[in-house]
């Protein structure tokens, strides 16, 4: 287990933080530091074909140990944190033995990770956890991941024992922004299908994700001197709060759960003249996606006629964008990838959790773009803050759970579930 801390450690003390307002990719230079580490490391513990692309996309091949042919399977993880909150000098804890009360991440300002408020951390009594110090995210989204898939390839290199077929691997930059799966080369990465190490807690599969937008709304003002303003003034900031307010109140991620979709603003700024609103849109549903997008350019033509005639112009300006699409309808027609993990969880011993995300992955951009690829859990909690924390123990589930999918799939039982149910 140790091997497996230091392992993940190394990773998440390396700044990884992706950035949306760069135009490059990787978005940040930083993210080399670990692109190059994972390259040198994967030769290291002798995966075949390593490259790395002049973007950071990282790909490795373990080549097939049996005579007959399997399906190429492959493994993809992202090695970008969020923006949301620093990753600068991560400080890992280590909490053995966690005994079901409040952990101090740090006393000086009183920051504690409390079962209270994170029911969740009474599933890990008796267990290992790492957390941050209270001052930085800890980037087990998706370091997590990339100890697992590193882990599991260096396990079935040094047990050939276990029989596999051909698994391919592949690390991205710029999840966290959207962008991991823009450069990623599906037919060099050549697979028959593929599973992002990338959701929480222990037990999750995910095949199904929101579709997402994202709208960009400029609002433009008229600024007269305040003690002349009276029929004159335009706020542009008065604008957008009234734009904000036309959106279904409940509809916000606070107050959504499950299928239940939702309106997010994301960015507030501006002055009298212009203000700038940024927010994305999220549905499970396409039907309801596409009604929510329409609400935002209601509401636009709505305040423009409102307007018109005091403004002379539109006053309100808006660009929606779609993001990426739910996954469903390109895993279930091969939902034999499904069944796979599941086995591979129950045979385990662990409970599988088969839900929706309320986000995305690489999978789900990777599915539309040829690869079919679901969500396994990376074993983290509390995501893009300080409160993040990760079992030690879910970490190595997520190792097996890779090692009994190849060896699955390398047997072909699957097929014989597969014409159980036809």
């Amino acid at each position: 287990m140790q091997h497996i801390i230091d392992r993940f450690i190394s990773y998440v003390t390396i700044d990884t933080e992706s950035d949306p307002n760069s135009e490059t990719t990787p978005s940040t230079a930083k993210q080399w530091d670990l692109a190059n580490k994972l390259v040198e490391e994967l030769k290291a513990i002798g995966m075949q074909d390593v490259t790395i692309d002049d973007k950071s996309y990282i790909m490795a091949t373990l080549p097939s140990n049996v005579s007959h042919e399997v399906p190429t399977i492959g493994f993809v993880s992202h090695f970008d944190t969020t923006p949301d909150f620093t990753g600068k000098d991560v400080k890992p804890q280590i909490v053995k033995n966690y005994d079901g009360n409040d952990i101090v991440l740090n006393a000086e300002k009183n920051i504690v990770l409390s079962p209270k408020y994170f029911k969740d951390l009474l599933l890990y009594k008796g267990q290992t956890l790492i957390t941050t110090d209270g001052t930085t995210l800890l980037g087990a989204d998706d370091k997590a991941g990339i100890t697992e898939i590193v882990s599991a390839m260096e396990f079935l290199i040094k047990n050939p024992e276990i029989k596999h077929g051909k698994i391919r691997v592949g690390f991205t930059p710029d999840e966290e922004i959207g962008r991991g799966a823009h450069h990623f080369d599906v037919e060099k990465f050549a697979c028959d299908w593929a599973y992002t190490m990338d959701g929480s807690q222990i037990g999750e599969l995910e095949y199904e994700n929101f579709n997402a937008a994202g709208a960009k709304i400029t609002f433009k003002g008229k600024s007269v001197h305040p003690g002349y303003a009276k029929g004159k003034m335009i706020n542009s900031m008065l604008l957008a709060n009234e734009f904000i307010n036309e959106l279904p109140k409940d509809e916000i991620p606070q107050e959504t759960k499950g299928y239940e979709g939702f309106f997010h603003v994301t960015q507030l700024s501006g002055s009298i003249e212009e203000t700038h609103l940024e927010l994305i849109i999220r549905d499970h549903d396409a039907r309801k996606f596409k009604k929510r997008k329409e609400l935002i350019h209601t509401i636009t033509k709505k305040m423009n006629k409102k307007y018109a005639k005091q403004f002379g112009e539109d006053i309100v300006i808006t660009d929606v964008k779609d993001q990426y699409y739910n996954m469903k309808e390109k895993v279930v027609p091969v939902f034999h990838i499904i069944d796979i993990a599941e086995k591979a969880m129950k045979n385990l011993g662990i409970k599988p959790l088969i839900k929706p995300i309320r986000g995305g992955t690489d999978g789900c951009q990777l599915s539309y773009k040829g690869l079919p690829c679901p969500n396994i859990f990376a074993g983290g909690h509390n995501f893009h803050g300080k409160y993040e924390y990760v079992p030690v123990e879910s970490i190595q589930k997520a190792i097996d759970v890779i090692v009994q999918i190849a060896q699955i799939t390398a047997s072909g039982d699957y097929k014989k579930d597969t014409d159980k149910k036809k």
